[in-house]
Protein backbone atom coordinates (compact mmCIF):
# COMPACT_ATOMS: atom_id res chain seq x y z
CA UNK A 1 0.00 0.00 0.00
CA UNK A 2 1.51 2.97 -0.72
CA UNK A 3 2.37 5.31 2.08
CA UNK A 4 0.12 8.35 2.67
CA UNK A 5 2.12 11.85 2.37
CA UNK A 6 0.68 14.00 4.78
CA UNK A 7 0.75 11.51 7.39
CA UNK A 8 4.56 10.60 6.86
CA UNK A 9 5.15 14.77 6.72
CA UNK A 10 3.07 14.81 10.21
CA UNK A 11 5.25 11.95 11.46
CA UNK A 12 8.54 13.69 10.30
CA UNK A 13 7.40 16.60 11.74
CA UNK A 14 7.32 15.34 15.23
CA UNK A 15 10.45 13.78 14.90
CA UNK A 16 12.86 16.47 13.82
CA UNK A 17 11.27 18.86 16.75
CA UNK A 18 11.52 16.34 19.22
CA UNK A 19 15.17 15.22 18.14
CA UNK A 20 15.49 18.83 18.87
CA UNK A 21 16.31 18.66 22.50
CA UNK A 22 18.96 16.20 22.23
CA UNK A 23 20.69 17.64 19.76
CA UNK A 24 20.86 21.08 21.73
CA UNK A 25 21.99 18.86 24.45
CA UNK A 26 25.50 17.49 21.91
CA UNK A 27 25.85 21.28 20.69
CA UNK A 28 26.09 22.72 23.97
CA UNK A 29 29.63 20.28 24.55
CA UNK A 30 31.14 22.84 21.83
CA UNK A 31 28.48 25.94 21.82
CA UNK A 32 27.85 28.12 24.79
CA UNK A 33 23.79 29.31 24.56
CA UNK A 34 24.26 32.06 22.61
CA UNK A 35 26.71 31.14 19.73
CA UNK A 36 24.44 27.97 19.59
CA UNK A 37 21.27 30.28 19.15
CA UNK A 38 23.09 32.63 16.43
CA UNK A 39 24.66 29.25 14.60
CA UNK A 40 21.52 27.40 14.61
CA UNK A 41 19.20 30.94 13.39
CA UNK A 42 22.09 31.61 10.52
CA UNK A 43 22.12 27.81 9.02
CA UNK A 44 17.80 28.02 9.17
CA UNK A 45 18.06 31.00 7.56
CA UNK A 46 20.07 29.92 4.74
CA UNK A 47 18.28 26.40 4.20
CA UNK A 48 14.93 28.90 4.11
CA UNK A 49 16.30 31.20 1.28
CA UNK A 50 17.73 28.53 -0.59
CA UNK A 51 14.30 27.36 -1.48
CA UNK A 52 12.74 30.71 -2.42
CA UNK A 53 13.05 30.09 -5.68
CA UNK A 54 10.07 27.44 -5.41
CA UNK A 55 8.27 29.33 -2.76
CA UNK A 56 6.70 32.72 -2.73
CA UNK A 57 7.28 34.94 -0.41
CA UNK A 58 6.86 38.27 -0.32
CA UNK A 59 8.07 41.45 0.80
CA UNK A 60 6.43 42.31 4.78
CA UNK A 61 4.84 46.30 4.32
CA UNK A 62 6.74 48.81 6.66
CA UNK A 63 4.05 49.11 8.98
CA UNK A 64 4.33 45.58 9.78
CA UNK A 65 8.33 45.80 10.37
CA UNK A 66 7.98 46.23 14.33
CA UNK A 67 5.67 43.52 14.65
CA UNK A 68 7.86 41.67 12.97
CA UNK A 69 11.25 42.74 14.57
CA UNK A 70 9.08 41.91 17.82
CA UNK A 71 8.03 38.11 17.10
CA UNK A 72 11.86 37.96 15.71
CA UNK A 73 12.72 38.97 19.03
CA UNK A 74 10.71 36.44 21.45
CA UNK A 75 10.15 33.73 19.30
CA UNK A 76 13.36 32.91 18.01
CA UNK A 77 16.14 35.11 19.85
CA UNK A 78 14.44 34.68 23.01
CA UNK A 79 13.47 31.00 22.81
CA UNK A 80 16.99 30.28 21.42
CA UNK A 81 19.11 31.68 24.10
CA UNK A 82 16.71 30.59 26.76
CA UNK A 83 16.16 26.98 25.59
CA UNK A 84 19.89 26.31 25.35
CA UNK A 85 21.01 27.97 28.28
CA UNK A 86 18.32 25.87 30.36
CA UNK A 87 19.29 22.63 28.74
CA UNK A 88 23.01 23.06 30.21
CA UNK A 89 21.63 21.76 33.42
CA UNK A 90 18.02 20.25 32.34
CA UNK A 91 17.89 16.62 30.35
CA UNK A 92 16.88 16.78 26.73
CA UNK A 93 13.46 15.04 27.73
CA UNK A 94 12.46 17.27 29.81
CA UNK A 95 13.08 20.12 28.50
CA UNK A 96 10.50 18.51 25.73
CA UNK A 97 8.29 18.34 28.64
CA UNK A 98 8.31 21.77 29.99
CA UNK A 99 7.90 23.13 26.03
CA UNK A 100 5.04 21.42 26.18
CA UNK A 101 3.36 23.84 27.89
CA UNK A 102 3.15 26.49 25.57
CA UNK A 103 -0.53 25.98 24.45
CA UNK A 104 -1.67 26.40 27.34
CA UNK A 105 0.66 29.84 28.40
CA UNK A 106 -0.55 30.96 24.59
CA UNK A 107 -4.36 30.18 25.72
CA UNK A 108 -3.72 32.68 29.15
CA UNK A 109 -1.89 35.41 26.93
CA UNK A 110 -5.15 35.77 24.26
CA UNK A 111 -7.51 36.00 27.13
CA UNK A 112 -5.46 38.56 29.05
CA UNK A 113 -4.66 40.74 26.26
CA UNK A 114 -7.57 39.84 23.06
CA UNK A 115 -10.09 39.05 25.54
CA UNK A 116 -10.66 35.76 24.19
CA UNK A 117 -12.81 33.45 26.46
CA UNK A 118 -11.52 30.65 28.23
CA UNK A 119 -14.34 28.46 29.56
CA UNK A 120 -14.02 26.55 32.94
CA UNK A 121 -12.10 23.32 30.92
CA UNK A 122 -8.98 25.83 29.41
CA UNK A 123 -8.49 27.32 32.98
CA UNK A 124 -8.64 24.23 34.34
CA UNK A 125 -6.29 22.90 31.78
CA UNK A 126 -3.77 25.85 31.45
CA UNK A 127 -3.49 25.71 35.23
CA UNK A 128 -2.92 21.97 35.15
CA UNK A 129 -0.34 21.83 32.51
CA UNK A 130 1.42 24.69 34.50
CA UNK A 131 1.34 22.68 37.87
CA UNK A 132 3.23 19.94 36.05
CA UNK A 133 6.25 22.58 35.48
CA UNK A 134 6.37 23.57 38.39
CA UNK A 135 6.09 20.10 39.79
CA UNK A 136 9.43 19.10 37.52
CA UNK A 137 11.42 23.01 38.36
CA UNK A 138 10.85 22.19 42.36
CA UNK A 139 11.86 18.77 42.54
CA UNK A 140 14.91 18.29 40.53
CA UNK A 141 17.21 18.45 43.65
CA UNK A 142 20.71 19.01 41.64
CA UNK A 143 22.62 21.64 41.48
CA UNK A 144 21.49 24.51 38.54
CA UNK A 145 18.87 22.09 37.62
CA UNK A 146 15.79 24.56 39.42
CA UNK A 147 16.86 27.73 37.86
CA UNK A 148 17.54 26.10 34.26
CA UNK A 149 14.13 24.01 34.28
CA UNK A 150 12.67 27.91 35.11
CA UNK A 151 14.58 29.28 32.17
CA UNK A 152 12.92 26.43 29.82
CA UNK A 153 9.56 27.46 31.15
CA UNK A 154 10.67 31.21 30.35
CA UNK A 155 11.61 30.03 26.90
CA UNK A 156 7.84 28.33 26.76
CA UNK A 157 6.67 31.84 27.61
CA UNK A 158 8.78 33.13 24.49
CA UNK A 159 7.12 30.54 22.49
CA UNK A 160 3.97 31.37 23.77
CA UNK A 161 4.30 35.29 22.99
CA UNK A 162 5.10 34.52 19.11
CA UNK A 163 2.18 32.67 18.75
CA UNK A 164 -0.13 35.24 20.58
CA UNK A 165 1.56 37.91 18.42
CA UNK A 166 1.92 36.76 15.03
CA UNK A 167 -1.65 36.46 14.92
CA UNK A 168 -2.03 39.78 13.26
CA UNK A 169 0.29 39.14 10.64
CA UNK A 170 -1.56 36.24 9.51
CA UNK A 171 -4.51 38.31 8.44
CA UNK A 172 -2.07 39.55 5.65
CA UNK A 173 0.55 37.05 5.33
CA UNK A 174 0.61 33.29 4.85
CA UNK A 175 2.37 30.84 8.06
CA UNK A 176 5.29 29.92 5.88
CA UNK A 177 5.96 34.13 4.99
CA UNK A 178 5.77 34.45 8.69
CA UNK A 179 7.92 31.60 9.62
CA UNK A 180 10.38 33.27 7.47
CA UNK A 181 9.91 36.89 8.46
CA UNK A 182 10.52 35.68 12.30
CA UNK A 183 13.25 33.90 11.21
CA UNK A 184 15.42 36.46 9.53
CA UNK A 185 14.63 39.02 12.39
CA UNK A 186 16.11 37.25 15.12
CA UNK A 187 19.33 36.10 13.48
CA UNK A 188 19.66 39.81 12.63
CA UNK A 189 19.05 40.93 16.53
CA UNK A 190 21.63 38.12 17.64
CA UNK A 191 24.56 38.86 15.19
CA UNK A 192 26.20 40.71 17.69
CA UNK A 193 27.24 37.33 18.79
CA UNK A 194 29.09 36.46 15.27
CA UNK A 195 32.60 37.08 16.50
CA UNK A 196 31.81 34.69 19.72
CA UNK A 197 30.28 32.42 17.44
CA UNK A 198 33.20 32.52 14.97
CA UNK A 199 35.54 31.89 17.73
CA UNK A 200 33.21 28.96 18.45
CA UNK A 201 33.05 27.19 15.33
CA UNK A 202 36.62 27.44 14.91
CA UNK A 203 37.28 25.46 18.49
CA UNK A 204 34.31 23.23 18.64
CA UNK A 205 34.42 19.45 18.42
CA UNK A 206 33.26 18.15 15.20
CA UNK A 207 30.29 16.38 16.75
CA UNK A 208 29.10 19.57 18.44
CA UNK A 209 29.06 21.66 15.35
CA UNK A 210 27.72 18.75 13.31
CA UNK A 211 24.50 18.71 16.27
CA UNK A 212 24.25 23.06 15.20
CA UNK A 213 24.01 22.39 11.98
CA UNK A 214 21.33 19.33 12.01
CA UNK A 215 19.53 21.92 14.71
CA UNK A 216 19.68 24.36 11.56
CA UNK A 217 18.68 22.40 8.85
CA UNK A 218 16.48 19.92 9.81
CA UNK A 219 14.35 21.36 13.16
CA UNK A 220 14.03 24.90 12.33
CA UNK A 221 14.21 24.87 8.37
CA UNK A 222 12.74 21.96 7.22
CA UNK A 223 10.35 20.87 10.23
CA UNK A 224 8.71 24.59 8.86
CA UNK A 225 7.82 23.19 5.68
CA UNK A 226 6.73 19.42 6.34
CA UNK A 227 4.43 21.11 9.33
CA UNK A 228 3.11 23.32 6.80
CA UNK A 229 2.77 20.73 4.09
CA UNK A 230 0.81 18.77 6.47
CA UNK A 231 -1.44 21.60 8.89
CA UNK A 232 -2.73 22.60 4.50
CA UNK A 233 -3.94 18.38 4.39
CA UNK A 234 -5.13 18.09 8.08
CA UNK A 235 -8.18 19.24 10.06
CA UNK A 236 -6.46 21.49 12.87
CA UNK A 237 -7.17 18.66 15.52
CA UNK A 238 -5.74 16.23 13.29
CA UNK A 239 -2.62 18.33 13.75
CA UNK A 240 -1.90 19.68 16.59
CA UNK A 241 -2.79 16.38 17.99
CA UNK A 242 -0.13 14.75 16.79
CA UNK A 243 2.36 17.23 18.83
CA UNK A 244 1.12 15.83 22.21
CA UNK A 245 4.16 13.49 20.62
CA UNK A 246 6.68 15.57 20.25
CA UNK A 247 7.65 15.10 24.15
CA UNK A 248 7.27 11.72 24.63
CA UNK A 249 9.31 11.58 21.09
CA UNK A 250 11.98 13.37 22.87
CA UNK A 251 12.24 11.37 25.93
CA UNK A 252 12.75 8.30 23.51
CA UNK A 253 15.46 9.89 21.36
CA UNK A 254 17.31 11.68 24.65
CA UNK A 255 17.73 7.98 26.21
CA UNK A 256 18.63 6.28 22.62
CA UNK A 257 21.35 8.86 21.43
CA UNK A 258 22.13 10.24 25.39
CA UNK A 259 21.47 7.55 27.55
CA UNK A 260 18.93 9.82 29.44
CA UNK A 261 16.61 8.31 31.88
CA UNK A 262 13.96 10.64 33.32
CA UNK A 263 13.50 10.42 37.24
CA UNK A 264 9.92 9.19 38.27
CA UNK A 265 8.81 12.81 39.52
CA UNK A 266 9.59 14.19 36.52
CA UNK A 267 8.11 11.61 34.44
CA UNK A 268 4.69 12.70 37.00
CA UNK A 269 5.28 15.93 36.04
CA UNK A 270 5.56 15.33 32.27
CA UNK A 271 2.03 13.31 32.53
CA UNK A 272 0.06 16.31 34.65
CA UNK A 273 1.62 18.46 31.85
CA UNK A 274 0.03 16.67 28.91
CA UNK A 275 -3.19 16.03 30.77
CA UNK A 276 -3.24 19.44 31.17
CA UNK A 277 -2.66 20.75 27.66
CA UNK A 278 -4.92 17.77 26.10
CA UNK A 279 -7.70 19.10 28.46
CA UNK A 280 -6.71 22.84 26.87
CA UNK A 281 -7.15 21.21 23.66
CA UNK A 282 -10.65 19.02 23.94
CA UNK A 283 -13.25 20.46 21.23
CA UNK A 284 -16.43 21.46 22.81
CA UNK A 285 -19.62 20.16 21.74
CA UNK A 286 -21.53 22.00 18.99
CA UNK A 287 -23.77 24.03 21.23
CA UNK A 288 -21.98 23.25 24.25
CA UNK A 289 -20.12 25.64 26.30
CA UNK A 290 -17.20 27.35 23.86
CA UNK A 291 -18.59 25.96 21.25
CA UNK A 292 -18.63 29.34 18.92
CA UNK A 293 -15.04 28.96 18.72
CA UNK A 294 -13.99 28.59 15.14
CA UNK A 295 -13.10 25.39 13.31
CA UNK A 296 -10.16 28.17 11.97
CA UNK A 297 -8.58 28.65 15.35
CA UNK A 298 -5.69 25.91 16.75
CA UNK A 299 -4.86 25.54 20.37
CA UNK A 300 -3.13 28.59 21.97
CA UNK A 301 -5.44 30.84 19.89
CA UNK A 302 -2.91 29.97 16.69
CA UNK A 303 -5.09 30.17 13.52
CA UNK A 304 -5.36 27.09 11.26
CA UNK A 305 -3.72 28.72 8.42
CA UNK A 306 -0.22 29.03 10.14
CA UNK A 307 2.12 26.35 9.43
CA UNK A 308 4.40 27.58 11.67
CA UNK A 309 3.09 25.83 14.58
CA UNK A 310 5.94 25.55 17.75
CA UNK A 311 8.12 26.83 15.51
CA UNK A 312 11.38 27.27 17.52
CA UNK A 313 11.95 23.52 17.96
Amino acid sequence: MKPDKTLLALAATVVLWASAFPAIRVALEGYGPGPLSLLRLLVATATLAAVLPWVTVRLPGRRDLPRIVAVGAAGMSAYQLLLNWGEVHVPAGTAALIVATVPAISALLAAAFLGERLGPAKVGGSLCALAGTALIAVTGGRTGYTAAAWTVLAAAVAQAVYHFAIKPLLRDYSGFEVAVYAMVAGTVLLLPLAPATVRAVADAPAGATLAALYLGVLPSAAGFVVWGYAVARLTVTAATAALYLVPVTALVVAYVWLGEKPGLVECLGGVVTLAGVALLNRRPRPGGPGGDRTAGDAPGGVPARSPAGPSGR
